[in-house]
């Protein structure tokens, strides 16, 4: 089950162009392209007369051009041209999805058009600034249920086991974490005080020494996540510390499209507030991101299966109380969004 009034990502800008191009999200096949404005258009991807994929045929004027009759759609959906002469079927349509841009990325809402408002697309402070650096990797594709990404962003704990390189150090074990319910979603943090760096910090922080820092793992409704690092001198932290002037916050910011009920698109970049225009940074910390990233992936396939499969029930730990706190209000919100078209069909 998913969210269907939601603002998911469809791609990276750079990924759509002036060819056709078919995406899957939540399920749903959709032919994708820029018009000659630039514009974003997202159809459904089956001609209504023998549901050939429209992104096998071809675009002319604006308009796509199925391959396998020449039915011609418009970019609001709406048939224009049919083969044979003599009035156009009033069904000859396709739906056409909302779409915006921002931050570099393709939004796509997959419920009611009428109610879709780019305004409540997530809001990323500091996304222009030039005060902050920022790096990003392609797109992975993730063999799992986009809601195990959910929990892993979830779960602070994970990375003492998964990431022993890069993310982990001795207190990510079994420092007690604080889980809090936003309107938007689950945020679960804590603050390890004088602590040794984890490696992956460690290489960019700008002070010597042991660190206080913060965890702070947020995921929004209906899959978007902020993983917030923030590394500051030890004894300049915690809920009520002043943080130093050297002090490092990396925002991670991370978006789970679900493909199928076992496949995710996951997209990310970081946003950090040490040397900007540092480019050999840059580089670093999306390499190794992305080698941290790989993990979760190794791992929550492996899960997968061995959920979809399990011979026995699998159990919850007190670590979990955000992930499952988090899903009990999405179940609610999409039994909620389900009952309300079922009396708008009825």
């Amino acid at each position: 089950m998913f969210l269907k009034n939601a603002w998911y990502v469809a791609a990276w800008s750079h990924e759509i162009d002036a060819s056709l191009r078919q995406i899957i999200v939540l399920g749903e096949k959709i032919c994708t392209f820029r018009n000659s404005q630039g514009e974003v258009i997202a159809l459904e991807d089956a001609c209504p007369h023998r549901k050939l994929p429209l992104s096998k045929g071809r675009i002319k004027d604006d308009n796509v051009e199925c391959g396998y009759h020449g039915l011609t759609f418009d970019c609001a959906g709406q048939c224009v041209w049919a083969p044979g002469g003599g009035r156009i079927p009033s069904a000859a349509k396709v739906r056409p999805y909302p779409v915006h841009e921002k931050y570099g990325l393709v939004w796509i809402w997959m419920g009611n058009a009428a109610i879709a408002d780019p305004d409540e697309i997530i809001d990323i402070p500091n996304f222009d600034s030039p005060d902050w650096g920022m790096n990003s990797g392609d797109a992975m594709e993730l063999a799992c249920n986009y809601l195990l990404m959910c929990d892993n962003l979830l779960d602070p704990t994970h990375v003492a086991w998964v990431h022993e390189s890069s993310f982990a150090q001795a207190a990510t074990k079994d420092t007690p974490l604080k889980v809090t319910r936003t309107d938007t979603g689950v945020i679960v943090h804590r603050w390890m005080m004088n602590a040794e760096p984890a490696p992956f910090y460690k290489k960019i922080i700008e002070f010597d020494g042991n660190c206080d820092r913060l965890q702070h793992y947020e995921v929004r409704y209906p899959a978007h996540a902020l993983i917030r690092a923030v590394f500051t001198p030890a004894g300049t932290g915690g809920p009520e510390g002043t943080l130093d002037d050297k002090t490092f916050v990396m925002d991670s910011y991370n978006f789970m499209t679900p493909i199928s009920d076992s496949e995710t698109r996951y997209y990310w970049f970081q946003l950090r507030n040490v040397r900007p225009q540092d480019e050999e940074l840059s580089r670093m910390m999306a390499h190794d991101v992305r080698a941290a990233f790989s993990e979760d992936k190794a791992v929550l396939e492996e899960v997968q299966i061995g959920l979809a499969n399990k011979t026995s029930p699998h159990i919850d730990l007190s670590i979990d109380a955000g992930q499952l706190r988090f899903r009990r209000q999405l179940e609610a919100m999409i039994a909620e969004e389900q009952m309300v078209d079922e009396k708008m069909r009825a």
